[in-house]
């Protein structure tokens, strides 16, 4: 009976995949192609609308547009360029900044090299932490507290004590990125230790497999998605302690470049910095995401 009904479902499923496929063919070509597109297409579209009404705030087309209705208070919905500039100006300063004087490579490498090596020492730290931390319990019970502690306190609190440790240079940044990335990379990789599939772990075990092999060939495998989520997070903590250790006291940098120029009341030149690291932030977690859906057929279906 049990075949049956499984039967009987698989026949519906059949017929309504079938139905919604000749619904798709006999939609409108343009249609089916906007239906397809419809992500990048909607995100653009609303991307490009916050820019309009952003430069009309600076421009005063809304204070324009609105002057019959509000009066003299509709000069309210013009503002000046030093409170938030716009995007016409943001990009012309980009690429003077990039193209013309070549300002911002200087502190662009200054804040690479610090983050690869802060993010770098982080992943070689928190993720065999945390593999080992959930494969092993009495380990685990020594960690967890550590782990706990640290994720409850915010590390940009220890600034002070890592600027009177190791003084204001690389060091300094490199420190506070790794404390805020190892984080989210040891608590995923303990987490994906404890939720592999104890039954893998048996059956491999009864058939005389040793640790190094249990954790190659089973622990590994269904860790990565739980690994690359963390990551994620940790490129984006990463680049929060990039802009933190930079702004409190070093001379180069896109953080000490963003200092100075809200010093200066640059506006157009803090969010090309902003719009920098958001930029290199977006790529690299893109990067991350294209590996994730690459290694997500290993995992079991739900």
């Amino acid at each position: 009976m049990t075949d049956a009904a499984d039967g009987g479902r698989s026949g519906v499923s059949s017929t309504g995949s079938m139905y919604a496929a000749s619904d798709e063919l006999q939609m409108p070509a343009t249609l089916r192609w906007y239906l397809a597109h419809e992500r990048p297409i909607l995100g653009a579209l609303m991307v490009t609308l916050f820019l309009i009404g952003w430069e009309g705030l600076e421009r005063g087309w809304w204070a324009d547009a609105l002057r019959p209705l509000l009066g003299a208070s509709a000069e309210r919905l013009q503002l000046k360029p030093i409170f938030i500039s716009s995007p016409t100006l943001i990009a012309a300063a980009a690429f003077r900044m990039f193209f013309v004087t070549g300002e911002i490579w200087r502190d662009l490498a200054w804040s690479g090299v610090g983050y690869v090596l802060g993010l770098g020492l982080a992943i070689a730290v928190g993720i065999p932490l945390g593999l080992a931390a959930g494969w092993y319990r009495r380990f685990s019970y020594a960690v967890e507290p550590f782990l706990s502690a640290l994720n409850a306190t915010p590390q940009v609190a220890f600034l002070p004590l890592i600027v009177v440790w190791v003084g204001t240079g690389l060091g300094e940044r490199v420190l506070i990125i790794f404390l805020l990335a190892v984080l989210p990379l040891a608590i995923n990789a303990h987490a994906a230790v404890r939720t592999t599939d104890p039954r893998l772990v048996k059956v491999a075990s009864s058939l005389g497999a040793g640790d190094w092999r249990l954790f190659r060939t089973i622990i590994l495998p269904s860790s990565l998605p739980f690994l690359l989520a963390g990551l994620r997070l940790a490129i984006g903590r990463g680049m929060i302690g990039v802009v933190v250790g930079e702004i409190y006291g070093s001379a180069a940098g896109i953080g000490a470049m963003i200092n100075q120029a809200g010093a200066r009341f640059q506006t157009d030149k803090v969010f090309v910095g902003v719009l920098t690291i958001v930029a290199a932030g977006v790529v690299l977690v893109e990067i991350v995401q294209r590996i994730e859906r690459r290694v997500d057929v290993w995992r079991a279906p739900a």
